[in-house]
């Protein structure tokens, strides 16, 4: 096995750069992306020109999300650190404290149906605040739907941005979430101390 020297990973992210303004200027890129450090481990966050399509937690395997979004969206994925300056800034302020909701242009076009319905609702629950799954069904106007608003926030691409993790059972537990139940915590515990 051969290892990389400075100097040549340098070179190699130099090169990288220079594709990835190409093909940006040229219009080459559907999905651009970049990995991130949080306070609950490294997001993935990925984009098309609409917007923020997607944010996974590592233990949905980054390689394997990126697979999905060549598959779902385009194979013209690249990674374009830049393109997503201002999604990774505002996660920054989010997890410092400083920022109680997103101001990015979203791309909710990997959901459909009652599961978008749903995950347009869920920026209307405050930050700091939660409701139940029962109460999501309410909202968004189908009582009935409460296994549907559990699928949907379950399926949600765009976990933290889209706060699915503001939906807990009706007894007050968790529940479920896609970046694990440490994660959830984490996150209405960081809600709950501002």
């Amino acid at each position: 096995m051969t290892t990389t020297s400075p100097e040549e990973f340098a070179a190699l992210e130099l090169l990288h750069q220079k594709l990835e303004q190409a093909a940006t200027a040229a219009d080459l890129v559907d999905v651009a992306y970049r990995v991130i450090d949080s306070p609950l481990g490294k997001l993935l966050l990925a984009a098309t020109p609409a917007g923020l399509v997607r944010v996974a937690f590592a233990n949905e395997n980054h390689d394997l999300v990126l697979e999905q979004l060549a598959a779902k969206l385009s194979p013209r994925v690249l990674r374009a650190p830049r393109q997503l300056d201002p999604a990774a800034r505002e996660l920054d302020e989010y997890f410092e404290g400083t920022r109680r909701a997103f101001d990015l242009p979203l791309d909710l076009s990997l959901s459909k149906g009652f599961r978008q319905l749903v995950q347009q609702h869920l920026p209307e629950i405050g930050y700091g605040q939660t409701r139940s799954y029962k109460e999501m069904a309410e909202m968004v106007g189908n009582p009935q739907a409460v296994r549907a608003v559990g699928t949907a926030c379950a399926t949600n691409p765009l976990p933290v941005v889209v706060p699915c993790h503001r939906v807990l059972r009706t007894d007050g537990s968790l529940g479920g979430y896609i970046g694990g139940l440490p994660a959830k915590t984490a996150l209405l515990e960081l809600e709950q101390s501002a």
